[in-house]
């Protein structure tokens, strides 16, 4: 087994077109605002634009809150989970009691968007059942069955609807867990992915559980779990206060957020606080880690991830909600070379990133949580 130490250099990527992005430094140089134009090449990583003209207004004078989850599905067509609480009164003032003003309303929880930007269908309402209705979801992910899934991580579980966001199965029970070691038992899941070849769905359990876990995705039925280093979980164990960077890593899992699969049959891992991500096969056998900006505090550096849409998915993406940014890998050696955005609200930043995919045509579409409430598409160059 291989295990990669932090990188030591970052080699800058451009962000070209109608900004100019902030480029990615090094860590003896994390303050330097300096840029340096990176030219889009067949033999160097991607380089990405902004898209201005994606998505269109959304219909019904409907507003986006913090995006928690977006995926791209085998038609191109864009989801996104956003958290409607999350609006300040004033930003929906049409529901207000009496209405405030004109707009905006809180869009349904769970969006699907073409390729165009054109909205296509809106479901989840706060005003439905709890049973059914996927309060404040936390990741997306649409199946080769064309089954949507996303995660509660407040309410420890995992729902699974159609398209058309009839619930299908429930993973897990709301506002009931158990600890990492329970296998009926959810505790704050954030991330899912389901494998085309086995239709197992494995799951990033990491609010408050330290694992990854997975599932028959037809029945339901517990097959496995795994912790840091593919080790046995121990909740007792995690330390909550942000990682040492000058000490070992730790050997459990801190938040464990985002989960994706690769067409080699690796797990990928994003570990939120303790900076890193980890690569496992997929009976969670450990394969390698990265970490990432070590000395990230606050809610870490590793958030979530995607892949170049080559046929070897030779990049690995990584979004950064704290530095605000999309660092680009290599998935052969988690070596970084390269990143993309700054913290801001104009076209193009980026404010906490913490949804994102890639589509057909490897352009990436990010989701914004906290106060950047929305999604950016990204075009892709280069890279191959």
């Amino acid at each position: 087994m291989t295990r990669f130490v932090p990188f030591e250099r970052v080699v800058p990527v451009m962000l070209l077109g109608i900004l100019t992005a902030c480029t990615a430094p090094s860590p003896e140089s994390t303050d330097s605002a300096a840029s340096v134009e990176a030219p889009a090449t067949t033999s160097g990583p991607p380089v990405f634009t902004v898209d201005p003209t994606w998505p269109r207004p959304l219909p019904n004078n409907w507003i986006l809150g913090s995006v928690t989850g977006v995926f791209v599905d085998s038609r191109d067509h864009v989801w996104i989970a956003h958290l409607p609480e999350t609006l300040t009164p004033e930003e929906a003032a049409a529901v207000q009691d009496p209405p405030l003003a004109t707009c905006c309303v809180p869009a349904p929880t769970i969006l699907e968007i073409d390729a165009d930007g054109e909205l296509v269908r809106g479901w989840g309402d706060p005003a439905d059942d709890i049973s059914v209705y996927p309060r404040n979801p936390h990741g997306l992910f649409v199946d080769h069955n064309d089954f949507v899934w996303t995660g509660t991580f407040r309410h420890h579980r995992v729902m699974k609807f159609t398209r058309e966001g009839e619930h299908v199965m429930t993973i897990g029970k709301y506002d009931e867990t158990g600890g990492s070691e329970d296998t009926t038992l959810l505790g704050g899941p954030a991330g899912v992915w389901v494998d085309p070849e086995d239709n197992e769905v494995f799951i990033s359990d990491g609010y408050a559980n330290h694992r990854v876990i997975v599932f028959n995705a037809e029945s339901g039925e517990y097959l496995r779990h795994w912790g840091a280093y593919g080790e046995a979980p121990d909740d007792d164990a995690v330390v909550n206060e942000a990682p040492d960077p000058d000490a070992p890593p730790s050997r459990q899992f801190s938040n464990v957020h985002g989960l994706i699969g690769s067409s080699d049959g690796r797990i990928y891992v994003t570990d939120r606080r303790n900076n890193r991500i980890q690569a496992f096969e997929q009976d969670g056998t450990f394969l390698a880690e990265r970490i990432i900006e070590p000395r990230t505090l606050a809610s870490g550096s590793a958030f979530v991830l995607s892949f170049s849409n080559d046929p070897e998915q030779k990049w690995l993406y990584m979004a950064d909600g704290t530095n605000h940014k999309v660092w680009i890998l290599n998935r052969e050696n988690l070596e970084v070379v390269g990143a993309f955005g700054q913290g801001g609200h104009q076209l193009g930043h980026l404010l906490r990133p913490h949804g994102m995919s890639s589509d057909s045509h490897g352009n990436l579409y990010v989701g914004e949580a906290s106060t950047g409430r929305r999604v950016q598409k990204f075009l892709v160059s280069g890279g191959h």
